[in-house]
């Protein structure tokens, strides 16, 4: 299969997963929140672990280990994608699907004010304009919610910090899973044995197929954030952008005509407005790709003219 198109139909795969995420957690009743994301970063551990032994890739791992600064990052790293995963099976938990659908579609904004204020990018008008935009949605959802979109706003914001510490760290993808997993997995497991304690645990106690889900979930994170591993090393980064807006545009369809999760008009017009913030900043970023692939294009054709 050709590269690209390989690489196309991994984040394609990648994504389409993580938007039908709500109709596995949702499943998982009447486990918790907390449990199931115990449950998540024990067997993401696992799971993960079972992969890099097969792939023989132990010797990195100790070699990331080393690292006391590494370490450092990735356990930070690992709090902000606890936080994600806690209040995004939350939102499941409680109905709350389209709310959460919000948190995913405005984080490539906040991505971008993270980038202003963490890394002191320099914006272009569109991106400012785009931001602004966001904002108004933000409010116009408040007004609507009768309060801050607090489950949105959590998802975008730890998922942006995570995926800033991410960035500086470089990491791979299986190796950075694992050592995150493995800084939760003593919390985690801390947890799973005081519900087991308190006679609380569904784990084992509501059925077989209740169980398997659970320890399924670890296998579950783990294969669509290898799948976009592979598509980030094939797909041009414009193409990974558009393609990410797919997992919350299916989270929106599941909450609303599967849960049947309220989407009044004015609840409508706030995502309205924030796809308008991501029309004019996906805009923005292929007008600029285009421009710098013209420059190249461009240096390298006066190049062969002078080598001539």
């Amino acid at each position: 299969m050709d590269p690209l198109r390989r690489g196309y139909l991994s984040a394609l795969s990648a994504n389409v997963l993580w938007g039908v995420f709500p109709l596995y957690f949702h499943a998982l009743r009447p486990a918790g929140a907390v449990e199931v994301l115990a449950h998540r970063i024990v067997w993401s551990l696992v799971s993960v672990g079972l992969l890099l032994a097969v792939l023989r890739r132990w010797r990195r791992l100790f070699e990331l280990l080393r690292n006391g600064r590494l370490v450092a990052g990735i356990s930070v790293a690992a709090v902000f994608i606890a936080v994600n995963w806690g209040v995004y099976i939350f939102a499941v938990n409680t109905d709350r699907v389209v709310e959460a659908s919000l948190g995913y579609f405005i984080s490539p904004l906040f991505v971008i004010l993270l980038g202003v204020l963490a890394l002191r990018e320099r914006l272009r008008v569109a991106q400012w304009v785009a931001l602004g935009i966001g904002t108004v949605a933000v409010l116009v959802l408040s007004a609507d919610y009768g309060r801050l979109p607090w489950i949105a706003v959590t998802l975008a914001g730890s998922f942006g910090c995570y995926s800033l510490i991410k960035k500086r760290l470089g990491l791979p993808a299986a190796e950075g899973l694992l050592l995150e997993s493995g800084v939760l997995t003593l919390p985690a497991l801390a947890y799973l044995v005081w519900l087991s304690v308190r006679g609380d645990s569904t784990f084992g106690t509501v059925s077989a197929v209740h169980t398997l889900m659970l320890a399924g979930s670890g296998l579950l994170t783990a294969v669509p954030l290898l799948l976009f591993a592979e598509a980030a090393n094939r797909v041009p980064l414009s193409g990974l952008g558009m393609m990410q807006y797919l997992t919350p545009t299916l989270q929106l369809i599941i909450g609303v005509l599967l849960f049947s999760e309220p989407m009044p008009p004015m609840r409508l017009a706030g995502f309205a407005i924030v796809w308008c913030a991501l029309a004019l900043f996906t805009w923005d970023a292929f007008r600029q790709g285009r421009a710098k692939r013209d420059r190249v294009a461009t240096v390298a054709a006066t190049r062969v003219g002078v080598s001539e």
